[in-house]
């Protein structure tokens, strides 16, 4: 039997210091000039435009690091990859792979739920052409930092992208964990065997990586399969 109720709590704590961030003048302005002024689609809708925390299974042994939330993605719904393409692509493989109830997430009514995963970004606001700064970067580290020591257990981590590759790297180190040195090169299917964790590296589903095939649903799947594998086999 699983018991968490301390670690929901924590979290929840955890995720309302998260939504009243403010320490990044450009990303607060852009979250919520995006809010308001909204695109045409989404024209009926109450944009989020906060900082998004992360979502899923407080005793989550799967945790999935993407980059930052999309404009009119996770700004707009709430919930992490939720909203857009790339969450599409997120949520049919980690359904397909025994971790989502189902294989979409429109928005954070729509009943979706995740079992032994956890979904997060090593950026929280939405970022202008979806690059934080350094500063903003390093000002949103704490976050991780707080979201990964209450997720500590968790012995695999699945990095989108090169950007969330660096940092979860880096807050591992920075919480005494041993890291490799040098780090290992981030692409596709890299793993990184760290003290604590497992890293497993995967191209980041975004629309410039699936539209020109340099991802694949076959390779995006391959990833959760040996994550799913690496959890069965304990």
């Amino acid at each position: 039997m699983r018991s968490y109720g301390a670690g929901v709590i924590a979290i929840g704590k955890l995720e309302e210091e998260i939504v009243e961030c403010r320490r990044c003048p450009r990303l607060v302005e852009w979250r919520e000039r995006v809010a308001r002024m909204k695109r045409a689609s989404y024209a009926d809708e109450v944009y989020w435009g906060r900082p998004v925390p992360g979502f899923g299974d407080p005793a989550a042994r799967l945790v999935v690091v993407g980059l930052a939330p999309a404009a009119h993605g996770a700004n707009r719904t709430g919930r992490m990859f939720t909203g857009d393409r790339s969450g599409d692509w997120l949520f049919r493989a980690l359904h397909r792979a025994g971790f989502a109830s189902q294989p979409e997430s429109v928005n954070r009514g729509d009943g979706l739920r995740l079992r032994d995963a956890w979904v997060t970004a090593a950026v929280r606001c939405a970022p202008p052409a979806n690059k934080p700064t350094t500063e903003e970067r390093d000002n949103c580290v704490p976050w991780l930092e707080a979201e990964m020591e209450l997720l500590a257990n968790a012995p695999i981590v699945v990095c989108l992208g090169g950007f969330s590759w660096g940092v979860v790297h880096r807050v591992l180190s920075d919480a005494g964990t041993m890291v490799p040195r040098p780090r290992p090169a981030f692409g596709h299917g890299v793993e990184s065997e760290t003290a604590g964790p497992v890293l497993i590296a995967s191209y980041h589903p975004s629309q410039q990586n699936t539209f020109t095939g340099r991802l694949t649903e076959e390779m995006f799947d391959s990833v959760f399969a040996r994550a799913r594998r690496r959890l069965d086999l304990g």
